[in-house]
């Protein structure tokens, strides 16, 4: 059958229809389709008007977005009509025949009214002579009770009125299965804090106010709490297996405001598998989630982004420096590096890319001058071939270029952020929390302007969705192998910590915005162990995440950035996996590893940190492995006093720093990283201390870790624990290895040391000053199978009274001498070739042992010594550039130089061949592809691949980073 209504308007239509009642409106719904649509287009008229003008309810919205419509008004108002009528879901005789139980409990219901003129005059004689499911009305007015009232019978208690207009003083407690109180103000009764109590039933709160009392939930028993208000008020719950709290809005408490204490109890009412659907059917993951770029752009334009004058720039590794500094920059800083190596190796200036260098015949050896073309032919004819080496994977990286389409594509999705679905889709532990539906559940509630909004111990397990917590002491705190599930949450504005996590607690935080706390956004220690998955952390007074005492946790996929400490702070034996997060803007370092920290550190991006992008002292020893970390406005990555770690297959490239920053104090290990476009050194090693009380207060160190106010001696309180450490190498001497280092804007390693270093397998390219400097080193600096090649200036330099042992390097094409000493040591079986000044050049005080080397000049002498030089130079096979000259010997006193056993070939275009190294090949020579060096998968493809991003840089460098020491 079919009714037509195309003889009205549908406004006229609509009209009429916005008089009936529910009932009536059901009804007709039922009629045909036409009528049934015509039904659902009063969504915003009817439907509307029933949803806010229910006394059962509020506003869909409210408390968190009242001004924000639902998307349906009538689906709103079916839900809380639906989850309304729970409290009377608990017949168990007539479950066989639902239809009757229905018609059954209808004609049996009363309504009994109290107040002034009715037939009741108190609450406690209504409910004496109130049978089951009966509605007890009160009257507009205030009623008192002076003895606790006991419920025997299920009854609904309603306030008739707006709320506010009828106000309970009185403490219930429930015997019977289950309860529903609506549209009530509850006061303490003067005899006890405790306004409601049940040990076994359900009860059901819906549009109520709580003054000043509190309500205790202990299992077996459930309550469903909706549309509340409790001021200065709290809930205790005691091992329930489920209970919810919906749309409620908790303010000024003195305590917590809700309290979960107790693992969840098996014995279970009739409520729970209600609770349970309820609770199902309208989670957060159900809700159309939001990419990580959308979550960025909104911030941005709410202003919660930090940074002004801020620009996007383009940085390119593997290309030419000229992408990443100025003109004037690049200049600048060639002006000061050849001022830097006149004064060690004469007035040799260093020349254009594109001109070569030869020694004039007629002048000085000190003076040099442009060839012609018929020069470089010649050049090019006697050339050494040298590319073949084994570091040549290393330079191919660098050399050609920008990588192929689908390498970058490779790396960038390596470092895009997954979104809570991807990661619960990866990790099926994930996915059991997230959808985990027990304890208690709080969704779409407002925690504001008291000390704690949820407090979780002894086991306990609770459930936030959707709420905020805002001007709190603390938001959430778990204790004592509690699990607490924290999804789609807004914390921001507390006094301390917004989620804190002590003592074994564990569970999930995900996809929560958490900003501009007095303390750290989230404290992980003592044992605490919790997923902490796509959250955005932002704009806190202190530290993004602190980690520390013995803490641990999964760090994946957060965006953290604009706290004004450490993104990331770890310490006092902190054991967290950081992976996968992207870490940037932050006022102070990137991450921070500290007092014994230590942690697994992989595949972040870490970027435009003021401070360095991560920074390890104090017994800090991480794994820092396959991490992106560019862009920052000082170091890379900073190891100061007393730091360890390995430091494996990280992209460090664009700081205005340097790459890695040492104190000679530290001993860490740097392997398999790409090092490069970093404004001074690629890899720096100092011996002076940095203030490190300084450092903790900017970085941290006054940050409250003690918990409320007790004195905190980690020393006793640190539990041992066995790490197993069976992937990384003991080393006992700070180790620089196999790291490409190049188009660094000063020398590409630069060591001020009091302690021996290892410089091993390492291709130091194309840097703006020389390869490798050593201008203090009391303790032997080792360099090693090293390519160092097309430096700007020489390839090594060594200053007066260091200890150097260059063995077994292929030191080749730089813009200088390939060697230049001042200090002692030993200088054997290197390959130097094709530089443009002198190959090996001694002078002042030097004492050296030049053993078995293959050196060739152009232009140069392969061996000069000048000065009161002392050694030895012997067995050294010196080819002859085209000037002839081998070796000069300009010492004061020749008693102190032995000069024997050296051989000299001088070529001949006409009769010989062309040169070729052979007996052994080119150096370096390192045993298989990369000695000593254990890199996952995904390390070597940020590795092997060349990376661009678009990053925000501020204009200038700033001046309160974390550049510790006057470098230029």
């Amino acid at each position: 059958m079919t009714m037509e209504i195309s003889g009205l308007p549908l406004e006229l239509w609509r009209l009429i229809l916005s008089y009936m009642r529910l009932p009536d409106l059901g009804r007709c719904s039922l009629v045909c389709r036409a009528w049934y649509e015509l039904i659902l287009s009063l969504d915003n008229t009817r439907w509307r008007q029933l949803c806010l003008g229910c006394v059962e309810c509020r506003h869909p919205n409210w408390p968190n977005q009242p001004d924000v419509e639902p998307w349906s008004w009538r689906e709103a108002f079916k839900q809380h009509y639906l989850a309304s009528k729970t409290w009377t879901k608990n017949s168990q005789d007539l479950e066989s025949s639902n239809c009757f139980y229905m018609f059954w409990r209808k004609k049996d219901r009363r309504v009994l009214c109290v107040g002034p003129g009715c037939e009741f005059d108190s609450l406690r004689r209504a409910l004496l002579s109130a049978g089951v499911y009966d509605r007890i009305v009160l009257l507009p007015g205030v009623y008192e009770e002076q003895t606790e009232i006991f419920l025997k019978t299920p009854v609904e208690i309603m306030g008739r009125g707006k709320l506010g207009d009828v106000a309970l003083l009185a403490s219930f407690d429930q015997h019977c299965p289950t309860m529903r109180l609506c549209n009530l103000v509850f006061m303490p009764a003067w005899f006890t804090p405790v306004i409601y109590k049940t040990t076994s039933g359900h009860v059901q709160f819906d549009n109520c106010n709580v003054e000043s009392g509190q309500l205790q939930i202990h299992a077996p028993g459930t309550c469903q709490v909706k549309f509340c208000t409790f001021n200065q008020s709290s809930i205790n719950f005691h091992s329930v297996a489920i209970s919810l709290l919906e749309n409620c809005e908790f303010v000024g408490s003195e305590n917590a405001s809700v309290t979960i204490e107790g693992c969840p109890s098996l014995d279970r009412n009739w409520a729970c598998k209600h609770l349970t659907m309820g609770a199902k059917s309208r989670s957060v993951l159900l809700q159309m989630p939001e990419s990580p770029l959308c979550n960025i752009s909104k911030l941005e334009s709410q202003g919660h982004l930090p940074g002004g004058n801020m620009r996007t720039c383009e940085i390119v590794v593997g290309e030419e420096p000229g992408h990443l500094f100025s003109a004037s920059q690049t200049g600048a800083m060639l002006k000061r590096a050849c001022e830097k190596e006149n004064g060690l190796s004469g007035s040799l200036p260093a020349a254009p890319k594109e001109e070569a260098v030869t020694m004039d015949t007629d002048t000085s050896d000190s003076e040099l001058s442009t060839s012609s073309e018929n020069e470089e032919e010649s050049e090019s004819t006697c050339q050494l071939p040298y590319q073949a080496h084994s570091l040549s994977h290393l330079l191919a990286k660098v050399i050609h270029g920008r990588p192929q389409a689908n390498g970058l594509t490779a790396l960038q999705n390596d470092y895009e952020l997954k979104s809570l679905p991807q990661e619960m889709q990866k990790d099926r532990e994930v996915q059991a929390l997230a959808n985990a539906v027990q304890g208690c559940l709080v969704r779409k509630c407002l925690f504001r302007d008291g000390k704690g909004g949820i407090f979780v111990c002894s086991q306990g397990q609770a459930r936030a969705e959707g709420s905020i917590f805002r001007d709190l002491t603390y938001a959430v705190r778990g204790i004592q192998n509690s699990k607490v599930i924290m999804l789609k949450n807004d914390i921001h504005h507390c006094k301390t910590s917004g989620i804190f996590l002590r003592l074994g607690a564990g569970g999930l935080i995900a996809d929560n915005d958490i900003h501009s706390n007095c303390e750290a956004g989230i404290d992980i220690r003592k044992g605490a162990n919790p997923l902490i998955l796509c959250n955005r952390i932002y704009g806190g007074l202190r530290s993004g995440i602190v980690v520390l005492g013995n803490g641990k946790g999964i760090i994946r996929s957060n965006q953290i950035y604009g706290n004004k400490e450490a993104g990331i702070y770890v310490l006092y034996n902190g054991n967290p996996l950081v992976s996968g997060n992207h870490i940037f803007q932050g006022l102070a370092a990137g991450i921070a590893v500290n007092e014994n920290g230590r942690g697994q550190i992989t595949e972040n991006v870490i970027r435009e940190n003021q401070w360095g992008g991560a920074d390890i002292r104090r017994g800090g020893d991480p794994v820092l492995r396959s991490n992106l970390i560019c862009c920052g406005y000082s170091d890379g990555v900073v190891v100061g006093e007393r730091g360890k770690g390995l430091i494996e297959g990280n992209t460090i490239y664009g700081n205005k720093g340097c790459g890695v920053w040492i104190m000679s104090s530290s001993l860490p290990h740097i392997t398999s990283n790409q090092i490069g476009h970093n404004s001074i050194y690629g890899v720096a090693v100092f011996c002076r201390k940095d203030d490190a009380n300084d450092y903790l207060a900017n970085q941290g160190g006054n940050e409250n870790f003690n918990d409320e106010g007790e004195a905190a001696n980690w020393e006793n309180e640190l539990e041992s624990e066995d790490e197993c450490l069976t992937s990384r190498r003991p080393i006992s001497v700070a180790l620089v290895e196999s790291n490409s280092i190049s188009h660094n804007g000063a020398a590409g390693l630069y060591v001020k040391s009091s302690e021996a270093l290892n410089i091993i397998g390492n291709a130091i390219h194309a840097n703006r000053d020389c390869g490798v400097s050593i201008s203090q080193s009391s303790q032997l600096t080792r360099i090693a199978n090293n390519s160092i090649s097309c430096n700007s200036l020489g390839g090594v330099l060594v200053e007066t009274e260091c200890r150097v042992d260059l063995r077994g390097n292929g030191i080749y094409d730089n813009n200088s001498h390939g060697v230049a000493s001042r200090g002692d040591g030993v200088v054997t079986e290197n390959d130097i070739l094709g530089n443009k000044g002198c190959g090996l050049r001694l002078l002042q005080a030097a004492d050296m042992k030049v053993i078995k080397n293959r050196i060739h000049s152009f232009r140069g002498y392969g061996i000069e010594m000048l000065d009161q030089t002392k050694g030895v130079v012997q067995d050294n096979v010196i080819f002859q550039g085209k000037s002839r000259r081998a070796i000069s010997q300009q010492t004061s006193s020749g008693d102190g130089c032995i000069v024997q056993n050296n051989k000299l070939i001088a070529f001949r275009k006409k009769f010989d061949a062309a040169w070729t190294l052979e007996n052994p090949p080119a150096r370096p020579h390192i045993e298989g592809s990369s000695r000593g060096v254990s890199i996952s998968g995904n390390s070597q493809k940020v590795a092997n691949v060349t990376a661009r991003i678009a990053a925000r840089m501020d204009r200038g460098c700033h001046s309160n980073g974390s550049i510790f020491c006057t470098i230029l």
